[in-house]
């Protein structure tokens, strides 16, 4: 099987496809989203790439961005203080969170019944 992706990749005959920045940063705003969600609890990356039906890998990259912004921060530890080895929990940062909750009491509510009028 190896043999065959490797053939793939060296005949050209087989192209990864690469997201542009534009739907990079759709997918990192609806990760932001999701996060805002389930504040305050912190997501594993396995539970946001499920929910966002992304690879695991490309959606640990676009957090470690998102990391780098400030806008997200890693839960280094279980509720019990001890250090996850080889999984991580994410949350919003605090300021995110803040900006995210005033955007999102800023935008006005419609009535479910106003479509029924």
């Amino acid at each position: 099987m190896n043999d065959f992706i490797n053939i793939l990749f060296q005949t050209g005959n087989f192209k990864v496809s690469k997201l542009s920045k534009e739907k990079e940063e759709k997918v990192m705003s609806n990760i932001m989203a999701i996060l805002f969600e389930h504040s305050p609890q912190a997501l594993f990356t396995s539970e946001i790439s499920k929910l966002e039906a992304r690879d695991e890998e490309f959606v640990k990259r676009l957090l470690q961005d998102l990391k780098n912004k400030k806008l997200v921060v890693l839960v280094a530890k279980n509720p019990k203080g001890t250090d996850y080895i080889r999984r991580q929990r994410w949350r919003l940062s605090n300021q995110a969170y803040d900006v995210y909750q005033k955007h999102q009491s800023s935008v006005p509510q419609q009535s479910l019944n106003a479509d029924i009028e």
